[in-house]
């Protein structure tokens, strides 16, 4: 083999290095990140530990704090989306059962704009099982 064969073979074998390299780092930005199941799976022990039948005022505070894990694994996980609406309608082929998710963020937004919303113990439970599904789902939990 020649000098100059020898050559178009470095050069050729550099080219498709470089273009193997730049699929990988391209391919690599656009893949859904890992989200940390550890944390996930304590933030979500803690707020399943807060519910408490005696306490009503826990039924609120447990399902807004689902409903912000639940939102910040969508974002973690690189789901379009200015506001968790939005980022729950992207991600809704990918929901096991999108209704029970939707209900139960309908649930956090009577909470939290609405005032003297009722609820009992067992909606709760419904609304924190449909969080916990959800979370299932984007890979959290």
């Amino acid at each position: 083999m020649d000098q100059a064969t020898s050559i178009i073979f470095f050069l050729a074998a550099v080219l498709i290095t470089g273009g193997i390299l730049f699929a990988i780092i391209s391919f690599s930005r656009h893949a859904p990140k890992g989200l940390k199941q550890d944390y996930y799976r304590s933030q979500w022990l803690s707020i399943e530990s807060q519910l408490k039948r005696e306490e009503p005022h826990s039924y609120t505070v447990c399902i807004l704090n689902a409903d912000k894990l639940l939102d910040k694994a969508l974002r973690e996980r690189g789901v379009k989306g200015e506001t968790m609406g939005e980022r729950m309608k992207s991600y809704q082929d990918k929901w096991s059962n999108a209704q029970t998710v939707w209900t139960a963020h309908k649930i956090r937004n009577k909470l939290a704009h609405e005032t003297d919303v009722s609820m009992n113990y067992d909606q709760a439970r419904r609304a924190l099982a449909a969080f916990r599904q959800g979370l299932k789902d984007v890979g959290a939990l």
